[in-house]
């Protein structure tokens, strides 16, 4: 059996009433929009499960759009979080689904749109205690938790680009704790998830992206 911390317990520095509910909703979101480029104007969530059925009741609509804001769990602004959304202009709906079964009970769709117009699916699972897995990025199926530093490269499934990637991280001296590819299917867009120790230095995106097979780099810190 995995060992539990207290922490892993009690939850992180949040505003309640639920670690899964409300904290872990928030972690999911404050990643997701940390992955989309530019200011969000637009937000759908698709909540599953329990997600779908105590939304309202436990604050997880009020924490997912605080964390969508750049808000960290603890943060009191969470409570306000339609409002300051609203005076940003952002639009934004919640659409509870209770016909999806075969997914995590606490389980959430982030349709994101930025103000290029450019769109991302992000789908989360909050696992309890304030953690979370982020197990979809468009319509590739993927695995991160985002407590470590991260880059996440969009490519095309070419030879050669892991290595360009870890070059790149090499070249920083930046340490490697767990690297995962994920992708459509063979020679079609695929993730490379990066989770390194420590901070991510300055000039790894810029440097990554100088592939002609990069798509896009998404630098995530905890």
């Amino acid at each position: 059996m995995a060992q539990l911390s207290a922490f892993d317990v009690l939850g992180p520095n949040m505003i309640g009433p639920s670690s899964s509910h409300t904290a872990g909703a928030a972690v999911i979101a404050y990643l997701a929009q940390k992955m989309i480029n530019g200011p969000i104007i637009k937000a759908t969530f698709t909540l599953y499960g329990s997600f779908a059925h105590t939304y309202s009741g436990h604050g997880t609509d009020r924490a997912l759009l605080g964390g969508l804001l750049g808000f960290h769990t603890d943060d009191k602004r969470i409570r306000d979080s339609f409002r300051i959304a609203s005076e940003r202009g952002i639009e934004y709906h919640f659409i509870p689904n209770d016909t999806v079964t075969d997914i995590h009970p606490n389980s959430v769709d982030i349709l994101m749109e930025n103000e290029a117009g450019t769109t991302m699916l992000i789908r989360g699972e909050s696992l309890g205690g304030g953690k979370v897995r982020i197990s979809r990025i468009n319509n590739v199926e993927v695995e991160f938790t985002g407590e470590y530093s991260s880059v996440i490269v969009v490519h095309q499934d070419q030879l050669g680009l892991v290595a360009h990637i870890t070059a790149v991280l090499s070249h920083f001296g930046v340490n490697i704790a767990f690297m995962r590819l994920f992708r459509e299917s063979r020679g079609q867009t695929a993730y490379t998830l990066v989770e390194v120790d420590g901070d991510l230095p300055k000039g790894i995106k810029e440097m990554i992206s100088d592939n002609h097979y990069v798509h896009d780099v998404m630098i995530i810190e905890p």
